[in-house]
């Protein structure tokens, strides 16, 4: 059980860490893999082809902003579910590119989620359907949260 945090650029690794902790303080494992769809489409293909290659679940979360190509790309081609997480650093940013994460063209089945958080808790969700051990990590969370209020 996986999650792969597939990002188009370096700079996006600071807002992926997000990310990262949150999957782990749940206990998933993950993994970062750095490709441009736009810049080194055939590294990307590549990729998927190897991830496509594996029998535990896995979950791909695409770290990318501007013209996300790589989302649309990554849920074309993966059989694994593929969650669009776009970081912006401000409003303007954020009403330019995220329709680039959003419409996407039939049979690109990607969902978006817009916080880092709440992508790595949809990811483990979706883990938790098959790993009991993950499941639970995230009723504690929901708990946890409950109490607060």
């Amino acid at each position: 059980m996986s999650v792969i945090l597939f990002l188009a650029s370096k700079a996006d690794q600071e807002f992926a860490e997000t990310i990262e902790k949150t999957l782990s303080e749940l206990g998933v494992a993950s993994e970062s893999m750095t490709a441009s769809a736009h810049k080194v489409p055939e590294k990307v293909v590549q990729m998927v082809d190897d991830i496509n290659k594996r029998k535990e679940p896995t979950v791909v979360i695409a770290v990318v902003g501007m013209s996300n190509g790589l989302g649309g790309v990554l849920a074309a081609n993966c059989v694994h579910p593929v969650i669009n997480c776009p970081p912006h650093k401000d409003l303007d940013e954020y009403t330019i590119d995220i329709h680039s994460s959003l419409r996407m063209p039939s049979d690109v089945p990607a969902l978006t989620v817009l916080h880092p958080k709440n992508a790595a808790l949809a990811a483990a969700k979706i883990l938790g359907g098959s790993d009991p051990n993950i499941r639970k990590k995230v009723e504690e969370r929901i708990k946890k949260v409950k109490s607060g209020y």
